[in-house]
């Protein structure tokens, strides 16, 4: 099967870990132990989870002119995602998401920064690329016009999108219908507007894997026993093997437990982006699952 073409528009971030035994409250100094600077966004996590599958992919972004955003561009080529896409904005500095992680959990504060710069402008040379497209992937974190922009083109070319509605903003019952499928948590599907499009809605449940909507009713694809490292980017990982496995023809509830598999095995690792799967990695997963 030749690679399928994958395209995400989102956010490039530089993670900045602190690992603690002690989550600090309010006014509370703690000591840490341990901290990193991993490569992260939403869109980044999602191209690199897609590129690791096997899949063509092509990220759309912006980063600073800065050396996060330097350091970046270098792992997203070690990655193999085309990033000649990945614009530098001068007057704003790389994104940034500051992640504490305690007792397997994590907490984490975006500061949007160059993402904020990804804006129809900026994506209208490439929209080539995107109506060439198997599959759009987009997140939340870049603006909510973009998206709109995007999902509207998509659509009037038949290009099937992925919309990950995280971090939740409103989006209207319009764009809605012209998305292909909505990958909301169990938060941000109260949000939403799903009424009449019940078929597009994938519901991640973290460890308690997805619910689909399948013959009159959500039914729900378990997920798999492992050892949690760090759950930072699972729902990335799900969502860019969503994404490659829809574009290989899998049917919706194949496609949710291959994605489920990826979104396991990712946090079994430390790290959004360092922790994803490779396709022999799932493979051998699933085969095990099996036995």
């Amino acid at each position: 099967m030749s690679k399928r073409k994958i395209t995400v528009i989102g956010s490039i971030n530089m993670d900045l870990v602190t690992i603690t035994n002690i989550r600090p409250q309010v006014g509370e100094t703690v000591l840490g132990e341990s901290f990193s600077t991993v490569p992260g966004g939403k869109g980044a996590n999602q191209a690199v989870a897609a590129a690791r599958l096997g899949a063509d992919v092509t990220l759309i972004g912006c980063v600073g002119s800065d050396a996060f955003g330097q350091e970046l561009r270098i792992h997203l080529m070690n990655e193999g995602v085309s990033f000649r896409e990945v614009q530098n904005e001068t007057k704003k500095h790389t994104g940034i998401a500051s992640i504490t992680i305690s007792d397997q959990d994590n907490s984490i504060i975006v500061v949007p920064g160059a993402n904020k710069e990804v804006t129809p402008t900026r994506i209208e040379p490439f929209i080539e690329t995107i109506v060439g497209s198997d599959m759009i992937l987009l997140q939340l974190e870049i603006p909510i016009h973009t998206v709109e922009y995007v999902i509207k083109k998509a659509s009037h070319n038949n290009v099937p999108v992925i919309v990950n509605p995280a971090p939740f903003q409103p989006l209207s019952m319009e764009t809605l219908e012209k998305v292909t499928y909505i990958t909301p948590n169990e938060h941000e599907k109260k949000m939403l507007q799903v009424v009449n499009m019940k078929e597009k809605v994938v519901v991640t449940k973290g460890s308690k894997g997805v619910s689909i909507w399948d013959n009159d009713e959500f039914i729900d694809i378990a997920s798999y026993n492992v050892d949690v490292v760090d759950t930072t980017g699972a729902g990335d990982a799900f969502n860019g093997a969503l994404a490659v496995a829809l574009a290989e023809r899998s049917s919706l509830k194949d496609a949710c437990r291959f994605a489920t598999a990826v979104g396991a095995l990712a946090v079994t690792k430390l790290g959004a982006q360092s922790g994803m799967p490779t396709r022999e990695e799932v493979v051998a997963f699933l085969e095990s699952q099996k036995r």
